[in-house]
């Protein structure tokens, strides 16, 4: 056993994945098979694999042993080797001895539904908190599992490693440091709940307003996010080293510099003990300046998916009818037949929370950007603050982060009436409490 492992994980890297969606008889989908196929595809992607091949499969009774039937199998070994696939994604809930049967009869890395969303989750948790609870997840869901896929808290791709790793020669000293683990961790994280206003971390390093990207995954965010960051009309994409790679500074037509943060796709039918993982790595949601909510206009389901991202923003405090910070985004709409596209684009026109767009040909930005540039003067604080004249470096940095609306000077004091933005107010506290 140990030996046929081995030569799945020696098997080169290409990051090509086989994507299989099985359709259990009795098991109820109130989606189309093909359109959960895509979803899969999608999720696939969000962490930069190729997908070489994908495909629904019928079972008319799921094998206790590998889940797909044996002529499946066998049709799939053909494929992996032709395609030089090193990957198969079940989008499905796999046993232990499921998983380690179906990698020794594949030949190739097997991950299913749970640990490729826990990939997902742990390239994009920030936050302090998000970080320990996909941790967390993922140790519980390894524990389980025979087969020797979690990489010794390696990070591969920033998640956690279930796409390689060694084989299975440390299986028991790695259960005992899982359990360890767990127990560690769940310490740490009602320590951090206790005082989680200090383990913004990633807050911290934001200089500017921050603009959150939201929506069900395939609604097209992070092709939103690229257009934006790279686009034209925005004068200069500024890329920070040191905030991560989901996150770019990118300058207004005004001028204004925002951070736009595109955060993990909202799915469906999300695993249970999944849930409390995927709702940290939202943290940042919560403490954004605005957030922009991105569908896919265009899709048949888009109002069931409309529905499931509402029910989590209010999950996380964000009530989608009133919040003021939430901008629906209206994206695909060059997918949209005359009609529907005429509708968008007028309520785009007339609503000051809705904005239609396509991030593929970039119609409608420039409207979005100037509704943005809308939304942060309008939420701006005015404040009275008094500056020594020998602290240059304040004044210097009031005159620089706010817009200065009226100055007295007297007896070594400028008094100041500056217009600023809540999110550099914190930033002005904590300069002169400093």
């Amino acid at each position: 056993m140990g030996h046929q492992h081995q030569s799945v994980n020696q098997r080169a890297v290409t990051g090509r994945a086989l994507v299989i969606h099985p359709i259990l008889r009795g098991e109820q989908d109130h989606r189309a098979p093909e359109a959960s196929l895509e979803e899969a595809c999608g999720l696939a992607r969000a962490i930069e694999l190729e997908v070489a091949h994908a495909a629904v499969v019928p079972l008319n009774r799921p094998q206790p042993a590998t889940l797909l039937g044996g002529g499946a199998v066998e049709r799939f070994v053909e494929l992996i080797d032709r395609e030089d696939i090193n990957l198969v994604i079940i989008d499905h809930a796999l046993s232990p001895v499921q998983q380690r049967n179906l990698e020794q009869a594949l030949q190739a890395k097997v991950i299913d539904r749970t640990g490729l969303i826990l990939e997902i989750f742990g390239a994009r948790a920030r936050t302090h908190e998000g970080q320990l609870q996909v941790e967390l997840a993922a140790l519980s869901y390894q524990r389980s599992r025979l087969v020797r896929s979690w990489t010794h808290l390696e990070r591969q791709r920033g998640g956690f490693g279930f796409l390689g790793g060694p084989g299975e020669s440390q299986l028991e000293i790695d259960r005992r440091l899982i359990a360890g683990r767990i127990v560690k961790l769940k310490k740490e994280l009602e320590g951090v709940r206790r005082t989680r206003g200090l383990h913004r971390k990633a807050r911290a390093k934001v200089p500017y307003p921050v603009v959150a990207l939201v929506g069900y995954t395939n609604a097209g965010k992070s092709t939103l996010f690229n257009r934006m960051a790279g686009a034209d009309v925005f004068a200069r994409n500024l890329l920070f080293a040191t905030l991560d790679p989901t996150m770019r500074s990118i300058e207004l037509p005004t001028g204004r510099k925002v951070i736009l943060s595109d955060t993990v796709g909202f799915i469906s039918d999300l695993p249970t003990h999944l849930v409390a993982a995927f709702r940290a790595t939202l943290e940042e949601v919560q403490a954004a300046d605005v957030i922009l909510h991105v569908r896919d206009i265009a899709h048949t389901d888009t109002d069931a998916q409309k529905a499931d991202v509402d029910a989590i923003l209010r999950d996380l405090g964000i009530n989608p009818e009133d919040d003021p910070r939430l901008i629906e985004v209206a994206n695909k709409i060059d997918l949209l037949d005359d009609e529907h596209r005429a509708a968008a684009v007028t309520r785009s026109e007339r609503s000051g929370r809705f904005a239609a767009v396509s991030a593929t040909t970039g119609e409608g930005l420039d409207g979005l950007s100037a509704l943005l540039d809308r939304h942060m003067t309008a939420s701006r604080t005015v404040i009275d603050v008094d500056v020594a004249f020998d602290d240059g470096a304040t004044l210097a940095w009031l005159y620089a982060n706010g817009e200065v609306l009226d100055r007295r000077d007297d007896a070594g004091h400028a008094h100041l009436q500056v217009a600023i933005e809540p999110a550099r107010l914190g930033q002005l506290e904590r300069r002169i409490a400093a």
